[in-house]
């Protein structure tokens, strides 16, 4: 009746202890995480980005400067703030640079204007040379007048539209952009004479 029971008969089943690496979650024992797909990846451009040795550095280098002179001769011409030099930045400096080519001045005619005279200046001919004194005496008095009005009524906008912001520098700014011919001006005009977007 009373059998004694043996060791077979013992319970099979026994608690197991999870081991260290099963407990920091894991499949795999790192003892670290795993890394995301985006981190990986960036670790991974970086080492191949890297430069092997002296050349292959100057030439990243020379890749690099070759892609931001293209960015900066991109925002030039489309007036892109990103990239655009520091003397160009900013909204006081796109508000001069605006009021300046929404309008004609005799400044931005003055380059081809000292041309004629010159050539006029050439000939063998009395009468000719003493138009272009004429015409010389008419520039130096006209465009320096001009410029004085500009300058003017530029401080006097830019201390409505921008009354808490520096205006250092953007006088002589707005002046010498006056004194450029329009086409060659950097950064290109966005407005047309009378203010009309380009």
């Amino acid at each position: 009746m009373f059998r004694r029971r043996t060791t077979t008969e013992a319970p099979a089943e026994t608690a197991t202890e999870p081991t260290p690496s099963t407990k920091a979650g894991g499949t795999g024992g790192k003892g670290r995480p795993t890394p995301k797909r985006r981190e990986a990846e960036q670790a991974r451009k970086t080492r191949v980005s890297a430069p092997r040795d002296r050349k292959e550095a100057i030439r990243q280098q020379r890749e690099k400067s070759r892609s931001e002179r293209a960015k900066i001769q991109q925002a030039m011409a489309t007036g892109d703030e990103r990239y655009l030099p520091a003397r160009d930045k900013g909204p006081v400096r796109r508000f001069v640079r605006d009021y300046v080519d929404s309008r004609r001045t005799p400044a931005e005619y003055l380059l081809p204007y000292f041309l004629v005279i010159f050539i006029f200046m050439t000939l063998p001919m009395p009468q000719v040379r003493v138009v272009a004194t004429y015409l010389w005496l008419v520039a130096i008095i006209i465009v320096p007048l001009d410029l004085l009005l500009l300058g003017r009524r530029l401080k006097k906008r830019l201390r409505e539209e921008f009354p808490n912001d520096s205006h250092r520098g953007a006088l002589s700014y707005g002046i010498m952009r006056s004194t450029q011919i329009r086409r060659l001006r950097m950064p290109k005009p966005q407005v047309k004479p009378g203010g009309e977007k380009i």
